[in-house]
């Protein structure tokens, strides 16, 4: 694991990977559902036992669990890479979570493309959240990510279209982003959020720190 931390209990880290060779590691929706499901799955003591491929998302989502091994504030998929903002619940917690995860998301997506091999990139990857205003930027960077795919160079050049951007943010399911605005989706049994900060108290605090970013970003952008 390429990193110089030591992962401790009640820390909070930023946890990231991506496909092997940069590769795509999520091709289709039900591809992303499965990940997502998995997160919520591999978040336990309990071995992850997934025998039809075909199962929904609403149905690994309402599993039981038993006991958590981490929490999760925050998470973003995107085509070929993925962001997670956790804390260490136990000892080693978050290696065994990711060890589950990447072991269980592989066998599916080799089964479902008919592939052998590594699907991600080494180990995961972690950064030590140690301070208020580092950690409570990742929830805005980690959740700002699926902007590349509607402006890949907005963090160089500023945003083209904001309204669109906040719009495009606001429907991407494939974050953590709707649960921050407090949308009705099972995918928000996923989050332990008093484990964390209470940054945002409302979901009009959210909204302003992300608009603050997108603000921050465009006036970068216009001096280049």
């Amino acid at each position: 694991m390429t990193r110089n931390i030591e992962i401790s209990i009640d820390g909070y880290y930023h946890v990231y990977n991506r496909g092997t060779d940069k590769r795509k590691i999520f091709n289709a929706d039900r591809d992303y559902k499965r990940f997502i499901g998995l997160l919520y799955m591999c978040n336990s003591t309990n071995p992850v036992h997934i025998t039809n491929s075909d199962w929904s998302l609403n149905s690994m989502l309402g599993q039981d669990r038993e006991k958590t091994i981490i929490d999760i504030g925050t998470y973003c998929c995107m085509p070929n890479h993925f962001h997670l903002l956790v804390r260490e619940k136990m000892e080693g917690g978050i290696s065994k979570f990711m060890q589950k995860l990447s072991t269980a998301y592989t066998m599916y997506f080799n089964t479902k493309e008919e592939r052998t091999g590594a699907l991600f990139q080494g180990k995961f990857k972690a950064e030590y959240a140690d301070n208020d205003e580092y950690m409570k930027y990742l929830f805005s960077y980690i959740h700002l990510n699926p902007i590349k795919l509607i402006e890949s160079t907005w963090k160089e050049t500023g945003i083209v279209n904001k309204k669109k951007a906040l719009s495009f943010l606001k429907n991407y399911s494939y974050s953590s982003y709707q649960d921050f605005l407090l949308v009705d989706r099972p995918e928000k049994v996923i989050l332990e959020r008093k484990a964390f900060p209470g940054y945002f108290e409302t979901v009009a605090d959210f909204e302003t720190t992300i608009r603050d970013w997108l603000h921050y970003n465009e006036k970068r952008g216009r001096t280049l």
